[in-house]
This record gives C-alpha cells, structure tokens and sequence, in this order.
C-alpha cells in the first residue's frame, strides 16, 4: 500500500495489455456517495444473456475521484484477465470503482453492483470480486459484509482480520501473496488486527473452506509486494474463476500451482 505510482510504473513497464482503457466506460454510483466507476461491457450481448461480473477493488495509490487512477497501468494487472477473457472469446463484464480512500466501504462498493445489475445483464450466481493490496483489503471487508453477494474472492497481497472469516468460508477464494512482500507481511499484515494472506489462508482452512493460494517466494524485485500483473496473467486463474456459482463451488481442484494443502 506504501509503494509510490512512480515505483510501480517501473514495476509495471513489462506487463503490457491489449484492452485500451477507453474501452472502460466511465460511470457513477446514485447517490451522494456513489463511487465512480469503470466498466467493460461487450460489443455484442445477445438478447436474454447475462453475463458474469469482475469487479476490481485498487489499491492505495490509485484512491480519489478521477474515475482514471484505478485503470493506470491497466488496473496495476488486473486488466490482464479482461484480456485473457477476450483472447478466449468468453464474455464478461469487468468494472473498477474508484474509493476517494485508501478505505473501501463495503456498502458503497455494494451500490456499484447494484447499479451495474440495474443497468447491464448480470448474472447475479457469476459475481467476482477481487483486488489488490488494500482493494484485497476491501474485497475480504465486502465478503465478510455481504457474504451471499459473491461466487468467488481472489485477494492479493492483503490483510483483514480473523473476526468474520467464518461468514465468508462457503465463498471459494484464490489468495495470492509474495513471501517476501515488503509492505504487507504474508503472517501479520501490519503488525495489528489486521493478519496477513498466509495467515488468512491457514484460518479459513480450519473453518473447510475451499481456498486455493499461490504464494510466490519472491516478488519481483525492487518492489516484491508487486506481484499482481503475474497473479492476473496465470493462466489458470480465469479457468477456476469462470467455474465459480454462488453456492455452487466448482468441483475443480486447484490449478496446478496453487497450494491447495
């Protein structure tokens, strides 16, 4: 979360993405306090189709109100599995609100699905949410909030706390970390309430919850917390995330790479 955009430009420059960020319609929550948002809708969507929703939570550098920041770099990675859904012909919707926080509210980011749900054909059993850094942060808050919203989490280098992980252990999840991450420690997040993935991980699987986690042990160097532009280009994550129902977990392992144990 500590990491300056200048460093993550750098981080970055390698991972270069097809979707060009004009093709992310510009959008805005109702109400005082709707965030702004980006969205990726298809060209074509035949009538009586729905289709399943990503939504993208950003990390700490990326907050404010621009409705730009949180698609720079494309989306630090994350546009990599909008790319990767396009290349392999299956359509999906794919939106990024914008916090003017470093803070997500699990209620505003709730009002953003449900404007997208009111405006464009969702399929309420194929809602994803992930994010990054302290959007992986929001993205454990939503869950634990709205805990029957989702059919799958995909976290990277967050923390939240131990309290509520059991509302959310039904809900699949894909946690990526870097062992060696140098913002957010993969055993004790911040040193507080708030633990890291490795941690998170070995507590929901006491509960059974279906968890897959790729831990890198190094990310790439100077700043290992960066690891997402990889995590979003794996190329097994699309596969596992598109499997997802809500309340129906995909009988699928874990792809090859993750620590299923």
């Amino acid at each position: 979360m500590l990491l300056s955009c200048g460093l993550l430009s750098l981080v970055l420059a390698a991972g270069a993405h097809a979707v060009e960020t004009r093709a992310l319609r510009a959008a805005q929550a109702p109400g005082a306090r709707g965030l702004p948002y980006r969205i990726y809708v298809p060209h074509a969507i035949a009538p009586g189709q729905t289709l399943p929703l990503v939504v993208f939570l950003h990390g700490s550098d990326q907050a404010g109100t621009d409705n730009e920041q949180q698609i720079a770099y494309g989306a630090n990675g994350a546009l990599e599995l909008l790319d990767n859904a396009i290349a392999a012909h299956l359509p999906l919707l794919f939106a990024a609100p914008q916090s003017p926080t470093e803070t997500w509210h699990p209620r505003q980011v709730m009002a953003v699905i449900r404007a997208i749900e009111a405006r464009w054909p969702v399929d309420r059993d194929r809602i994803y949410l992930t994010g990054l850094s302290s959007g992986a942060s929001g993205a454990w808050a939503t869950a634990k909030a709205y805990p029957r919203a989702f059919a799958a989490l995909v976290p990277m280098t967050g923390a939240t706390t131990l309290a509520g992980l059991a509302r959310i252990a039904r809900v699949p999840e894909w946690v990526f970390a870097a062992a060696d991450d140098n913002d957010t420690s993969v055993v004790t997040g911040y040193g507080g309430a708030m633990v890291g993935s490795r941690t998170v991980v070995a507590a929901l699987r006491r509960l059974g919850a279906p968890v897959c986690y790729t831990e890198y042990r190094h990310g790439p160097w100077p700043a290992t917390h960066v690891i997402w532009p990889e995590a979003y280009d794996d190329p097994g994550l699309l596969r596992w995330l598109l499997a997802q129902r809500r309340g129906r977990p995909s009988p699928l392992p874990c792809p090859a790479g993750a620590d299923a144990r």
